[in-house]
């Protein structure tokens, strides 16, 4: 028997069992539906908040206080706050005149709440320097960033991201308004041109005010959360890098690299760290929706199982007329991978209607999402398809090839 009747029979039992082939395949159509929905979101989701790190900038580093353990981040990156970082530390950095470094900018957040049209807004502020725009590639609209005389008086002065200032001035003009944070009366001066919302970060809802502000007569604090630094040249991360290291053990009087009490990261590491994430958790959970493709294997043994009980007559009239039990285990063998074949193709399909739908429900709700139908699940699809018809189907073929020709033919 030539491959293509065995296709041709699994086709014909198809046909002549509906139903109870549909519910056989089932399982197979919703494991391979669900692997192929779980690579290919995963790829879109890992693509998406790549490209929203990349948006801040790849020629940037930052230092972030506190120690680091196992190469981790620090403990200030999951919102524990460390003062071991200094405004001297940045002015130390920046006035080493490095060739690494073309601009520095430090950051001290706060929060507070606004009473916008008659409701309480939660809104976080920032501290930070006049070269805030170098570094965060930031226009001002209307007016003008603060000053660097402005950053070191603790002038009370405001520069809004463009949603925050529309939130609360609707069309009026904000420059020389003021805004109570605090309890503290500060002037507008500057409205920063429209960026666009990201999973990084929001600067259109942004407060900045001059860092020496922030530390001495908002919160009465002398640290700073981070320094953000802008290089010359992105090639040069790995010489930024180490310069800033050097300035920073000097400023802390470390002399032993394991008693560093900052951690020195760039947007590089951070997109090398993230993929490594994205790329574990998205084949952890291909892995747990494989689970269904197992029960759909054992659901395709038991339907040729099934299939072999009905067919021991046919079985051995093809026996009593010369074939081997290698034809009949090939026959079989090949009913069960063309069952699960189809299984993955309605699968492959299947997902791929979900996915284009899912993809216009998330673009629908503002998210610049990338519909990325993954080769490799597709390729998958086919492959363990074919590889669970083979697996399950070996035991009912070889119990179709044992059966005895007489007693088959007896059989009723």
């Amino acid at each position: 028997m030539n491959i293509f009747e065995s296709i041709k029979n699994a086709l014909q039992m198809i046909a002549r069992n509906k139903m109870r082939s549909f519910l056989t395949m089932l399982g197979i159509i919703i494991g391979i539906t669900s692997v192929m929905i779980v690579l290919s979101v995963g790829e879109s989701v890992q693509e998406l908040v790549l490209d929203e790190i990349k948006t801040v900038g790849p020629d940037l580093i930052a230092i972030l206080p506190g120690a680091s353990e196992e190469n981790g981040p620090p403990s200030s990156a999951f919102g524990i706050v460390i003062t071991s970082l200094k405004y001297e530390d940045g002015e130390a950095i920046i006035n080493g005149n490095s060739p690494y470094i073309s601009s520095l900018a430090m950051y001290l957040s706060g929060s507070d709440a606004l009473s916008i049209d008659g409701e309480f807004k939660s809104i976080t502020f920032y501290g930070t320097t006049a070269s805030y725009p170098d570094v965060q590639m930031a226009t001002v609209e209307k007016g003008r960033f603060f000053n660097i005389d402005e950053e070191v008086s603790n002038a009370k002065v405001i520069v809004l991201g463009n949603k925050i200032a529309k939130e609360i001035f609707g069309d009026n003009n904000p420059i020389g308004e003021k805004i109570k944070i605090k309890k503290i009366n500060f002037t507008v001066i500057g409205v920063l041109k429209e960026k666009g919302s990201s999973l990084a970060q929001s600067q259109d809802e942004d407060l900045l005010i001059p860092i020496s502000t922030a530390q001495n007569i908002v919160l009465g604090v002398n640290h700073v959360n981070f320094i953000r630094m802008k290089l010359s040249d992105v090639n040069d991360i790995d010489g930024a890098t180490a310069y800033v290291k050097d300035v920073m053990r000097s400023q802390h009087n470390i002399d032993n690299n394991d008693e560093e009490d900052f951690r020195v990261t760039s947007t590089v590491e951070a997109l090398e760290s993230i993929s490594l994430i994205t790329d574990a958790l998205k084949f952890f959970l291909a892995a747990v929706a494989a689970i269904s493709l197992v029960v759909g294997g054992f659901g395709i043994m038991n339907i040729m199982l099934a299939t072999v009980q009905e067919r021991i007559n046919e079985i051995g009239l093809r026996k009593a007329i010369g074939a081997k039990k290698s034809d009949i285990t090939w026959q079989f063998l090949v009913e069960a991978v063309t069952i699960t074949f189809i299984s993955g193709i309605i699968g492959i399909i299947l997902g791929s209607l979900v996915l284009i739908l899912m993809s216009s429900i998330i673009k629908s709700l503002g998210y610049n999402w990338t519909l990325i139908i993954s080769p490799l699940s597709i390729f998958l699809g086919c492959i363990v398809s074919i590889g669970i018809g083979i697996i399950f189907g070996i035991s009912p073929a070889k119990k179709a090839a044992e059966l005895n020709p007489i007693e088959a033919l007896r059989y009723e």
